[in-house]
């Protein structure tokens, strides 16, 4: 009889931990957690960096309404109303932050200090230069991420692919985002050794400031370029507009503002770099911090190009270009 009683109680412990490890791996049995969510504005690389997230997560066991809640606010564009939502989610005391942008990674990481909150940024250019990161390898603190950084001398090499002529290049953005001055220091350098002589900048603080910013450079320039600048590539049809009423070839740096009316450009997939981060915040929940997981950085797969944007703004792209593209775009 104490051998049955020995059998059946064995029997128990072995159900228990088998019902134990068929648990999905969340760090904590039974816990909901609680993820708040910000970008800096709404545009389409930026909701594709959001919406890779979300997915990557459920594909990671993260799912709503079962072990994970998410807060989503955007203070579109509004630096001001960035700050209030990073210590709102501060107040309450979220279990992690996903923030998507420089500025609203700036904003929370100061939001989130003397906590231990972490933040998995999507969509930051440089974020040593933005000081949300120790380094790249070793971000220390409780900040990490996937960078959108994206080789600017290769995607110049396109402009004089299509356009052999161009030796005034204008660039408009933001002089207050980190990202983009990063950005235009790397043109400054690549601009010379292909064949550029000048660069010439306009700047636009606001959304509002955009076609001004645009028509500031009808007659001066022989091309435009744009990065992945929130302010401007959220205001990007009044860029199309001057461009095109003034046939002045068009590029930029975000695969998005090619649908949107850019000839082309190489880059990355947002939401490829969206599930990047969903990795990275799955590994944070289940116990690794954040200090240990090195910014990871996107690959440039991606080739879009427009031929219909090209002839609308006076440009015929090559078949030799044409012919490397990953998507045609005719819009």
């Amino acid at each position: 009889m104490k051998n049955k009683g020995l059998y059946a109680l064995v029997g128990i412990i072995c159900l228990v931990f088998t019902l134990i490890l068929a648990l999905p791996v969340t760090g904590e049995c039974g816990k909901v957690y609680t993820i708040g969510i910000t970008q800096i504005v709404t545009h389409p690389a930026l909701d594709a960096n959001r919406k890779g997230f979300i997915d990557q997560m459920a594909k990671e066991g993260f799912t709503v309404g079962k072990n994970v809640k998410y807060i989503v606010n955007n203070p579109e564009g509004d630096m001001s109303l960035a700050a209030s939502i990073a210590r709102k989610f501060v107040s309450q005391k979220v279990d992690m932050i996903l923030a998507i942008a420089t500025p609203t990674t700036q904003a929370c990481a100061k939001a989130v200090k003397g906590t231990n909150i972490p933040i998995i940024f999507g969509s930051l250019t440089d974020p040593v230069a933005a000081a949300v990161v120790e380094s790249w390898e070793k971000p220390g603190g409780n900040v990490t991420g996937v960078s959108d950084w994206a080789d600017v001398g290769t995607q110049v090499k396109l402009i004089m692919d299509i356009c052999p002529d161009v030796k005034k290049l204008g660039v408009i953005y933001n002089a207050g985002e980190t990202n983009s001055i990063v950005q235009v220091n790397e043109l400054k350098k690549a601009a010379p050794g292909l064949g550029i002589e000048k660069i010439v900048e306009a700047s636009a603080a606001t959304t509002a400031d955009v076609l001004v910013a645009a028509r500031s450079l009808v007659g001066r320039v022989n091309a435009v370029w744009v990065p992945t600048d929130n302010t401007i590539v959220s205001a990007f049809e009044a860029v199309v507009k001057v461009c095109e009423d003034n046939k002045i070839p068009l590029f930029a740096a975000d695969t998005a503002t090619v649908e949107r009316g850019a000839i082309g450009t190489p880059g990355i997939s947002y939401y490829v770099l969206g599930k990047e981060c969903g990795k990275i915040a799955a590994r944070v929940l289940r116990g690794t911090k954040p200090a240990d997981i090195p910014v990871k950085k996107c690959v440039m797969t991606d080739l879009y190009l427009n031929p219909s944007a090209a002839k609308r703004l006076g440009v015929t792209i090559p078949k030799s270009v044409l012919d490397r593209a990953t998507k045609i775009v005719n819009k």
